[in-house]
């Protein structure tokens, strides 16, 4: 067995990526891309599927540079039925829950624009996703005054505590 790093592409950290594993490509593929434009309105994306039989990257979406980054990322990881998923302007927590509903879906393994690095695994059969590395270490916990900067933003993008 070996195993491989597989570091996602996402220009200037500027798209949220989320990678998956699932079944039937040739379904899901476009299910899900219909699933995303029900769950945010006028929401650009991409999803880009590996489909073990016949060993192809299924993609569809409606951003073209979207559609080739996913694509793209998809046949780095290469491992059969792992699905990435790209997007411009809604974020995971927008999308999440419609992804994981799906019947096809079996794991999420990340979703943020952090820097992603995927962990492959290939034995003789073929590649599989360990997992996945999401943004850096952490090295201390908050304090109180980033707490009180966290709890600022969330209001900020609208999300109340009380």
């Amino acid at each position: 067995m070996k195993l491989e790093v597989v570091k996602i592409e996402n220009p200037d950290l500027k798209y949220q990526i989320i990678v998956g594993q699932g079944n039937f490509a040739v379904f899901t593929c476009d299910d899900l891309f219909k699933a995303l434009l029900t769950a945010v309105p006028n929401i650009k994306c991409a999803v880009a599927m590996n489909e073990a039989a016949p060993k192809l990257v299924r993609v569809t979406g409606n951003d073209e540079g979207l559609k080739k980054l996913a694509a793209k990322n998809a046949l780095a990881i290469g491992a059969s039925h792992a699905f990435i998923i790209v997007t411009s302007n809604a974020f995971p927590l927008n999308v999440l829950n419609t992804i994981k509903l799906h019947p096809a879906v079996c794991n999420i393994f990340v979703a943020s624009a952090n820097p992603i690095e995927i962990i492959v695994a290939e034995t003789e059969l073929g590649k599989a996703v360990l997992g996945a590395v999401d943004g850096t270490a952490v090295n201390k916990v908050e304090s109180d005054k980033e707490k009180e900067e966290r709890r600022e933003l969330v209001e900020k993008l609208g999300y109340k505590l009380d």
